[in-house]
């Protein structure tokens, strides 16, 4: 099997940062991690010439990018948003639907399996996260009203017996009828359960949680916070997730959706070991700002990409993020003040660890895959090894 090793880098862990470090990998598994230079005879050799080696970045809540959605159904598509995030840091994703019709979904599960037999030059799925359709109507966001409706068994059972172990993650509104059963469902059949576009108060969201919703989607994006209800307050969802210290919760760390006193909020209460960074990003990823399109290129949302952020057309609200990997990254380390290994652990071993892949990804550890990011001090990406492979080099 062939010997690499990558030297000269400060290695980053979950702990610290290594400030001059090596890693030798043989055939696509690291086998040594190390302060100072490896001995390693007969090993191809890259010299991170001082820039950051981190684990490959873990997005696990992405909807497209470089112009393609995963809802296209268009096995091309997939594999363009793949190579897409690859060369922002990203090596592995969970490729995620919108809200549709029961067809939608098939089509788009099924064109998924196809895909990810084919996908050999860009980042890695892991697997499908279904966002979508049981969801709440008042925080529906830009998911497509004509859509939403409660759980239905029949229908997500079917759903579920098609995509044949494809499916890793599944976000709903709790508070829904019907919706606890499935989060039950979900978990006995090893699928993740997410709250999301949520209306539900605190009450129900804890029985929520204790039936398997264990993650929060998008923090503060189409969810509730305190309200009032004939005069009396009630604590929300996003106050659920701060309150329940078991509870993990994903953001979109763009500088947008959520400005940094709520970055530094969220930081502060839930911890690094329990937030997820995620792009959440839309086929304007890596495009040029302008008109574009929310979910499938034929039936899709129009929406315009400008300030950094997709926006409904009357931009009365965001209609989806164009955030890269890297992006989140430094933003965490620029505007939320966290610390570097902290803020890349967002991005890496929690992402791993929510998704129970931890065994596998997420550390520059012995044993795990030689999934690796290299970015230099401002976390521009100079290139990008997955599986023991460089799949992407700067030019």
């Amino acid at each position: 099997m062939k010997l690499r090793k990558i030297y000269n880098g400060r290695i980053v862990t979950p702990a610290k940062v290594i400030p001059n470090g090596s890693i030798l990998i043989r055939g696509d598994k690291i086998v040594a991690v190390q302060e100072g230079n490896i001995t390693a005879e007969g090993a191809e050799e890259w010299d991170a010439n001082g820039n950051y080696v981190m684990p490959g970045f873990i997005d696990i809540h992405v909807h497209g990018g470089g112009g393609h959605d995963f809802m296209d159904g268009d096995e091309d598509g997939f594999e363009k948003i793949a190579t897409t995030h690859l060369q922002y840091g990203t090596t592995a994703m969970l490729p995620t639907t919108l809200t549709s019709d029961k067809a939608g979904i098939l089509e788009t599960v099924q064109c998924y399996q196809r895909a990810a037999a084919k996908n050999k030059t860009g980042a890695q799925f892991l697997g499908m996260h279904l966002e979508g359709p049981y969801f709440s109507m008042q925080q529906r966001g830009a998911q497509d009203p004509e859509f939403i409706r409660n759980p239905d068994p029949a229908e997500y059972e079917e759903i579920t017996k098609a995509a044949d172990g494809a499916i890793k993650r599944w976000s709903a509104a709790p508070e829904l009828p019907g919706a606890n059963a499935f989060a039950r469902f979900l978990v006995k059949n090893g699928i993740l359960a997410s709250l999301a576009h949520t209306d539900a108060i605190y009450e129900e969201a804890l029985e929520g949680f204790k039936n398997g919703y264990t993650l929060a989607t998008h923090l503060y994006s189409g969810m509730s916070v305190v309200t009032r209800r004939n005069a009396f307050r009630f604590a929300g969802v996003i106050e659920t997730a701060f309150l329940l210290d078991e509870m993990d919760v994903e953001i979109i760390a763009d500088g947008k959706h959520l400005p940094a006193p709520l970055l530094k909020l969220i930081y502060k209460i839930k911890g690094p070991g329990r937030i997820a960074l995620i792009t959440d990003a839309m086929r304007g990823a890596a495009m040029p700002e302008g008109d574009s399109i929310l979910g499938n290129r034929r039936s899709g949302m129009k929406v315009i990409i400008e300030d950094g952020v997709a926006k409904l057309p009357d931009r009365t609200a965001f209609a989806g993020s164009v955030a890269t990997a890297n992006q989140l990254v430094r933003n965490m380390v620029t505007m939320a003040e966290v610390p570097v290994h902290e803020a890349v652990q967002m991005m890496t071993s929690t992402p791993a660890r929510i998704l129970g892949v931890e065994n596998r990804k997420g550390r520059l550890t012995e044993g795990l895959d030689a999934d690796i990011t290299i970015c230099d001090g401002a976390f521009n990406v100079q290139a990008v090894m997955v599986m023991g492979e460089f799949l992407y080099k700067k030019s």
